[in-house]
């Protein structure tokens, strides 16, 4: 048996870490409220541990200082724009 803490947003149950599931499977489900669900601060959502994670890597020299304004050349291989 799995066990997952999910919230119901009013239309569906949507869990609050990523699961693994059987795809294409009937699944049984119970429900039971918890004593009071804590929200995430700011600081612990996943998309903030991600970008504190990626500030901690240290500057590569090698990457291109204008990879933003050139990104078609880089991924694609397109010429540079002016």
């Amino acid at each position: 048996m799995t066990v997952l803490t999910a919230h119901f947003d009013g239309k569906v149950l949507i869990p609050d870490a990523p699961v693994s599931l059987p795809v294409d499977c009937a699944l049984e489900v119970r429900v039971q409220p918890l004593k009071k669900r804590v929200p995430l601060s700011a600081e612990d959502r996943p998309l903030m541990k991600l970008l504190r994670s990626l500030e901690e890597l240290p500057d590569n020299p090698d990457w291109p200082a204008d990879g933003a304004t050139q990104h078609d050349h880089y991924l694609y291989g397109l010429p540079k724009k002016p």
